[in-house]
């Protein structure tokens, strides 16, 4: 179905996946923000992502970064979070969006994943309209008849 969303492909050995000059700055979760970063993405997004974020922010070494304007945080996104070598959650302040942060975010943690030894990640459960952002950005390719693990949630 043209409105199913799909989990994406990335090659994380193609020139394009490399940090980037964020317009701000990009940090991994040090444990005593961790209240924080969870309270910004319970208030921005959902309970779910909260959760999802929760094995990020909580391991020895986080697998969640945040961007920020001052003290303020703007934006974040973990991976290995869900499943080994996958993508997400992210989310940035509607405030800050179309600034880059989002593209800082993907590309730091892309950059993580393949110094942690993986050759490719993971973008699960991706919706169509997000599909153009992460082909043009981290040259990601939708997953045909892709098995999303998110099937596996109780709702």
């Amino acid at each position: 179905m043209a409105n199913e969303s799909r989990d994406m492909l990335v090659d994380l050995y193609q020139p394009i996946i490399q940090e980037l000059v964020s317009p701000f700055p990009i940090k991994r979760v040090l444990s005593p923000s961790s209240d924080k970063v969870l309270a910004f993405i319970g208030t921005h997004f959902s309970e779910g992502w909260v959760s999802e974020a929760k094995a990020g922010v909580y391991s020895n070494n986080p697998t969640c970064f945040i961007a920020v304007d001052g003290e303020k945080i703007i934006g974040f996104a973990c991976y290995d979070v869900t499943a080994k070598g996958y993508f997400g959650p992210t989310g940035v302040d509607p405030e800050y969006r179309g600034k880059g942060v989002g593209k800082a975010l993907l590309l730091k943690c892309l950059v993580a994943l393949k110094e942690a030894g993986y050759g490719y990640a993971i973008i699960g459960g991706v919706k169509p309209h997000n599909w153009p952002f992460y082909e043009k950005t981290c040259g990601a390719v939708t997953i045909a008849n892709s098995k999303k693990i998110y099937d596996r949630m109780v709702r």
